[in-house]
């Protein structure tokens, strides 16, 4: 009532002439919430027992808050086992949460009645069923009465003894009924026609009777069930003892007919003697529509809560007001639907009703008709409007009054200050690290990763490949509730929690990849504090491990984690000294684990020569102090080094590479970690950074020469170490040419040198030989030679190293093929000129695009000097490799 008055049923009320009113419902369907209020208010009961744990009894007052808005759900965990959990979820239109509201608005107890939490959580961890992510409970999978059974042809939610599986109530109706299909014979008797007009209880009659008839045979269910109802005995007594008759009980109709059979107390105290017990909490959380899906694995669920939510909250004209938000949906994503659309869609959805003989459209018909009229026949949007609306992507909200673990409270209080509200629609952000914003963002993400609350997932950033940029994956479920409420034993906030946590990992790590990996978080999570322990723990494993497979996996992870100092003001100097001392032990050790691999140990080790390569270039920017300098800018006075030709080929007129943050122009190789052949990054700090960081990349190349010349390494490694080194400029083309023809002479295996030209030409090598007609020449000429015999154990080696290049640089290829290499062995090189490339650069042309360039990289000049002038004094050298 208007006001919170408290009224109850009289004498005079005929609602309890035959005991209590029971309400018997099916869980979330809006046709019974609509006649639960009815029932009630025309009962006027003195107290409203509900279907739920009775630990939640202090959490129904806080239902009354506006800040409380469904969907959400009763979370129920064991206080030292958070990970055994069970969830009891409402919805708007759930007839428990309706009775809920109706009693707080008129100011009448409610109270829950089913089996407590603490032994329900006890007894599925006995029988193994509350997953790491919990399991729905209560108004959910284990009493609905109207759901399907669970997978493998049992209850979700059964245990191993004594249990038996129990009917889908609602099949068997609707088969005697002449139906096919559940859903549809339920919107057809329930839901499009509405509480009784004239009696509200009578739906509620014909329900008990059904249930009754249906359990008598096919019996009442497995143990689990006895035992649930006769605690609801016991509840119902005690309430009946201390209201008096004007008792309504809401519940499944499932458990309407045991709630009326007339038992003894002792029996039902037995049935509930001896039942183990766990300490338990309870709270509210969120939950979404997607969850309250069967599709989801929810037992109680229901194939369409949008809709359901939709018919629920529509005060007249359903099918009208549910076609106008499916032609708003399709609008917004750019499809021409205009009104007359809708109207004709409406038009058909009745037709459809009429023709199948039901009393209004339903979802079927309105689904039909959105395909045919809206979507033009197409299932393509049709599956976009069953998603976002059939089902719905719907989140509710919890009020930070509602009792939560510390930990909890923390994290939405972080949420808020940083603006990142949970969401249940999957969304990219994109975060700029340079903004104390986005950085407090990306902290928080990263701590939640540590802490397995896997709210944000990292992927590939479309805005920029910089280290300042960070691009996440977001998505809010309701499991991430169990996942916080678990983390919340290693502190009361996120940042201690996460520190402890990556600490007890530090301890924990078996492999040194996982240890210089978790270093990584640390810094990508802002825990300074928690560094000093991962490194010691780092230093120790590095001292004791021998094995340089893992020494090289470990390195790379250490190494990036260089890179995050400047734009995240992290101290890594620790890092850089650890990632240092790792990467002389991979020198020392590579050339001797390189020798007698069979073809996967070969592989393998080919991926951590790679990784260790992008290391040791990073290594050496990071030593030499590059990570400083914001944009990743070089300085003009590094010393230029050659490839085979002209000193400073390479370069622009300023000292840079070609290209925006030296990136290797557009057509010319790149090797691994994205540098163009030939071209050094450059060291921008003092001479002793540039002296450490260039004698750690000059021992690496020493070790590269060794590979590529030692005998018993595998060909797919020796291969690699000539393009490394080809693609650093520490090798001429004309050495990497011979290497080449030794390794692919006559007296070499085919197998073998199919190895050398994998490990060569694989990973974007294909642009090296497009450019090197002496390599394809040498290439091509072994091809031909090889023998019938041999080609077919060679062929799968090369398709996967051809199979792996673009498909331009693919068709390139083989145009040069066709028409016939320019360098063949023994000939004069560059002999032939194909058509298409010039013998030598054409300056001229060249220099006219310069300005051009110029201002669209950024790079005019800042003293007011022409830049067309300036271009005119760097001559061709700036050119060279471009467009040759």
């Amino acid at each position: 009532m208007p006001g919170g008055e408290r009224v109850t049923g009289g004498p005079e009320s005929t609602a309890y002439d035959a005991g209590p009113l029971l309400l018997g419902v099916r869980h979330h369907g809006p046709g019974s919430a609509r006649a639960v209020r009815a029932a009630l208010q025309a009962a006027r009961p003195a107290v409203v027992l509900i279907e739920g744990p009775p630990e939640a009894d202090p959490l129904i007052p806080p239902a009354a808050d506006p800040g409380l808005r469904p969907p959400v759900a009763l979370l129920a965990h064991a206080v030292d086992e958070p990970g055994r959990s069970a969830f009891w979820p409402f919805a708007e239109f759930s007839p428990e949460w309706v009775a809920i509201r109706w009693a707080l608005e008129h100011d009448v107890p409610a109270r829950f009645i089913d089996l407590p939490a603490t032994h329900t959580l006890a007894w599925a961890g006995e029988a193994g069923e509350a997953g790491e992510s919990g399991a729905e409970a209560g108004g959910g999978e284990e009493d609905g009465g109207e759901h399907a059974p669970g997978p493998g042809g049992r209850r979700a939610g059964s245990d191993d003894v004594g249990d038996v599986l129990r009917v889908d109530p609602l099949a068997v109706l609707a088969e005697a009924a002449g139906y096919d299909d559940p859903e549809r014979w339920w919107e057809d008797v329930v839901e499009h026609r509405g509480p009784g007009a004239d009696d509200p209880f009578a739906p509620f009659t014909a329900v008990g009777e059904a249930m009754t008839a249906l359990r008598e045979r096919y019996g009442a269910g497995g143990r689990r069930d006895l035992v649930r109802e006769a605690h609801m005995r016991l509840r119902l007594r005690a309430a009946r003892k201390e209201f008096g008759p004007a008792v309504a009980v809401v519940c499944g109709a499932w458990h309407v007919p045991a709630l009326r059979e007339k038992t003894t107390v002792t029996a039902d105290r037995s049935l509930l003697r001896g039942l183990p017990k766990v300490k338990t909490d309870v709270t509210w959380v969120p939950w979404t529509h997607r969850r309250l899906a069967r599709s989801g694995g929810y037992g109680a669920g229901i194939e369409s809560p949008g809709w359901y939510g939709h018919l629920f909250q529509a005060p007249d004209r359903p099918v009208e007001r549910w076609l106008t938000k499916v032609a708003g949906l399709l609008r917004e994503e750019d499809r021409i639907v205009s009104s007359a659309h809708v109207i004709e869609a409406v038009r058909l959805a009745e037709t459809l009703a009429a023709l199948r003989g039901r009393p209004l459209p339903g979802l079927g018909e309105t689904t039909d008709a959105v395909r045919a009229v809206l979507c033009e026949g197409s299932d393509v949007p049709l599956a976009l409007v069953h998603d976002r609306l059939v089902v719905g992507d719907a989140l509710g909200e919890v009020p930070e009054s509602a009792p939560a673990v510390p930990l909890q409270r923390d994290l939405t209080r972080q949420q808020r200050s940083l603006r990142l509200k949970p969401e249940a629609l999957e969304r990219d952000l994109e975060l700029d690290l340079r903004g104390d914003t986005d950085a407090g963002r990306s902290r928080l993400l990263h701590r939640l990763r540590l802490l397995g609350v896997d709210w944000g997932e990292p992927v590939r950033s479309r805005g920029g490949t910089g280290t300042f940029r960070e691009t996440w994956r977001l998505r809010w479920e309701p499991e991430l509730s169990v996942r916080v409420a678990e983390a919340g034993v290693w502190g009361t906030t996120v940042q201690a929690a996460a520190r402890a946590r990556a600490e007890a990992d530090a301890a924990a790590a078996r492999a040194l990849a996982d240890v210089t990996a978790l270093a990584e978080q640390c810094l990508l999570a802002g825990l300074p504090e928690a560094l000093p322990v991962v490194m010691r723990v780092l230093a120790d494993r590095a001292a004791l491990d021998t094995d340089v497979g893992h020494l090289a996996q470990a390195l790379p992870a250490l190494v990036r984690s260089l890179r995050y100092g400047d734009v995240r003001g992290t101290d890594t100097g620790a890092l850089a000294e650890v990632a240092a001392g790792l990467a002389e032990r991979v020198f020392v050790g590579l050339p001797p684990a390189c020798a007698a691999l069979d073809a996967d140990a070969a592989e393998e080790m080919r991926a951590h020569v790679d990784a260790v390569h992008t290391a040791v270039g990073l290594l050496t920017e990071s030593l030499a102090g590059t990570s400083a300098e914001a944009g990743g800018a070089f300085t003009a006075d590094w010393p230029a080094e050659t490839t085979g030709g002209e000193e400073g080929a390479g370069q622009d007129g300023d000292g840079r590479p070609p290209g925006r943050d030296g990136q290797a122009p557009r057509g010319e190789a790149t090797h691994a970690d994205g540098q163009a052949p030939g071209r050094e990054r450059a060291p921008s700090g003092g001479g002793s950074g540039r002296a450490v960081g260039g004698g750690l990349r000059e021992r690496w190349r020493g070790v590269l020469r060794a590979l590529s010349l030692r005998d018993t390494a595998p060909g797919v490694i020796r291969g690699r170490a000539v393009r490394l080194l080809l693609d650093d400029g520490a090798l001429p083309p004309g050495e990497a040419a011979r290497l080449m023809g030794l390794a692919l002479s006559p007296g070499t295996p085919p197998a073998a040198a199919a190895a050398w030209i994998e490990g060569f030409a694989g990973g974007g090598g294909g642009l090296l030989l497009v450019h090197d007609e002496r390599l394809l020449g040498l290439l091509d000429t072994w091809l031909t030679g090889v023998p019938a015999d041999a080609f077919t154990d060679v062929l799968p080696l090369l398709r996967r190293t051809f199979a792996a290049y673009e498909p331009g640089v693919r068709r390139t290829l083989g145009e040069l093929v066709r028409r016939g290499p320019g360098d063949r062995p023994g000939g004069a090189a560059q002999a032939t000129v194909v058509p298409g490339f010039a013998a030598e650069p054409d300056t001229a042309r060249a220099d006219a695009v310069l300005p051009v360039l110029r201002l669209l990289l950024g790079l005019a000049a800042d003293d007011g000097t022409d830049t067309a002038d300036t271009t005119k004094t760097t001559g061709h050298e700036s050119l060279a490799g471009v467009g040759t």
